[in-house]
């Protein structure tokens, strides 16, 4: 199994490109499922969960070709409207598939999903939307049966849904599927993050009509049918962001080319406060930081407040940062699996409940540690960057599924990562 080794004490200078969103393509790659005709993709990173998810789409028999960091994708001849338990048990952005498969062909069979296990993320509110436009949906043997073969025309139909907690898996798959329905659907509660409002966006281009992404309510009027058309995934702000603390706790200075300091106003706050100066133009952002830094508390919450996907790598952050902080988690029970993996690194870090009191030591020590989940991933990389000595990080198969050429960006930056 590969493993990186990252001999600590590098300053990172330099310019590195963020790749585009995986969180952005995933539902973006299943919205082709829609169209009459080929979609055209630019910016999709070379990621593991990209791989997962092209590999189902292909297997459905969309027609894919695929060029670096361009892919065409043609659903006019879709053979197979299942998602299986094997395709589906890595990555739980495969239940995106749901949504676009019920509306356009009226039948889906999809596999409970597996993915990353920091957490209880059901997808019963997926399921509740689309009962609530009409969708007969049974759960048999760990599989999804999704039907619209009742329902006049056979369409799924328009209706007012208020999602009990925002998710924003949840919101796109309603938001494509209601995007073929009969009616008016509108979405309440609904997520506000940057990658439903390029979903959203591509879909308009692809003929839907979508008002009020980026906001807690928005409204779809179903049409007929939808076309391809040509998109350019939005950037990765979770790659901008781990970049940025990694420039922070370096003490360096690293320009992020293809990043939108807009989608990262949490995240530059706090930066700034920990006492980092950042600067910004229209698509890139600057990090410089003499490495010293003050200890700074977060609290996650939905899109616009601090992300979930970034507390890990603040954790690192404070874990060397002068004073003490608290980092509060409001999203998944259970996202503190990078601190015990820390502890072995020197960290002082103790949790109550969904709180960790942090507080910052002079240095880290490199020690062999194992990832957990993606951005657990990231954190244990920060940390190697910055501790003395060898740090050996195993388990890294999570990372891919996130950061793409992540150790050669680094290393073209000054670090010293190697895969083994």
């Amino acid at each position: 199994m590969e493993k990186l080794i990252i001999q600590g004490g590098s300053r990172l200078n330099g310019e590195v490109t963020i790749s585009g969103a995986k969180n952005a393509a995933l539902p973006i790659l299943c919205a082709s499922l829609l169209a009459e005709t080929p979609l055209h993709l630019s910016s999709i990173a070379a990621l593991k969960d990209i791989d997962t998810t092209i590999k189902l789409l292909d297997m459905m028999g969309v027609k894919i070709t695929r060029n670096t960091s361009e892919v065409t994708l043609d659903a006019s001849d879709v053979t197979s409207f299942e998602a299986t338990y094997e395709m589906v048990k890595t990555m739980r952005a495969s239940i995106l598939v749901l949504g676009p498969l019920l509306a356009r062909f009226g039948t889906a069979r999809v596999s409970l999903p597996g993915g990353c296990a920091i957490g209880s993320r059901p997808v019963d509110l997926h399921i509740k939307g689309l009962q609530a436009m009409g969708a007969a949906i049974h759960i048999t043997h760990g599989y999804i049966q999704a039907s619209t073969l009742h329902l006049p025309n056979r369409r799924l139909q328009g209706a007012r849904y208020y999602m009990d907690m925002v998710t924003v898996t949840g919101t796109e798959n309603l938001m494509m599927a209601a995007a073929l329905a009969e009616g008016t659907t509108v979405l309440e509660n609904a997520a506000k993050e940057p990658e439903v409002v390029d979903l959203a966006e591509m879909l308009i281009k692809m003929g839907a009509k979508i008002t009020g992404a980026g906001t807690d309510v928005i409204t779809i009027v179903g049409v007929e049918k939808l076309n391809g058309t040509t998109h350019n995934v939005v950037c990765d702000r979770i790659e901008a962001g781990t970049y940025m603390v990694a420039a922070a706790m370096t003490g360096g200075e690293v320009k992020l080319l293809n990043a939108r300091a807009d989608l990262l106003d949490a995240v530059i706050e706090k930066l700034r406060d920990a006492g980092a100066t950042v600067t910004s133009d229209a698509n890139s952002i600057t990090v410089k930081s003499d490495g010293k830094l003050k200890a700074v508390n977060i609290r996650t919450a939905p899109h616009p407040a601090f992300p979930t996907d970034m507390q890990a790598q603040f954790m690192a952050l404070n874990v060397i940062a002068e004073g003490v902080s608290k980092v509060t988690e409001t999203i998944f029970e259970n996202r503190f699996m990078h601190v015990q993996e820390m502890q072995r690194m020197g960290a002082d870090i103790s949790i109550d409940g969904n709180t960790a009191l942090v507080k910052g030591i002079e240095f880290l020590d490199g020690a062999t540690v194992m990832a957990t989940d993606l951005r657990a991933s990231a954190s244990l990389v920060l940390a190697g960057l910055v501790a003395r000595g060898e740090t050996v990080i195993e388990r890294i198969y999570h990372l891919d599924r996130g950061y793409e050429h992540l150790e050669a960006k680094l290393n073209a930056l000054g670090a010293n990562v190697k895969r083994v």
